[in-house]
């Protein structure tokens, strides 16, 4: 066991406009929503099979953390990305890199880049398939 981190609890993401965001986390990306506080612009989503939530807040400058649209490095999973892609488009959202096969040392799969209304991306990915 690491002596620093024992575990995720959950991600945040900085946004602009909470009901755009509620909008494209609920009904473009399919999560579900565990908590909403119009007044403080927050709200909490699961994210399938984890414990970790998806969390979202207005932007306070004062507050410090990343600005909304830089956020990039989470990964989602999904075992067909080309059909999540087709889907998350059909439903009004943005692919901002088609799936492609990666293929480093050992492994190949397929990936792609979602964005959220703000501009933060999201890689979706494939499990991952060994390689001969």
């Amino acid at each position: 066991m690491s002596d620093t981190i024992e575990g995720m609890e959950a991600v945040t993401v900085h946004v602009r406009d909470i009901h755009r965001a509620r909008k494209f986390y609920g009904e473009v990306l399919g999560l579900s929503e565990l908590q909403f506080d119009g007044k403080a612009g927050r709200a909490v989503f699961a994210i399938p099979g984890t414990s970790t939530t998806l969390r979202m807040h207005l932007y306070d400058p004062d507050e410090g953390g990343r600005e909304p649209g830089t956020v990039s490095g989470v990964v989602f999973a999904h075992h067909d990305p080309v059909a999540a892609c087709a889907e998350i488009e059909r439903r009004g959202g943005r692919v901002t890199d088609p799936p492609h096969e990666i293929h480093p040392p050992g492994f190949t799969a397929t990936l792609s880049v979602i964005a959220d209304p703000d501009g933060n991306e999201f890689v979706l990915r494939s499990p991952p398939r060994p390689t001969q």
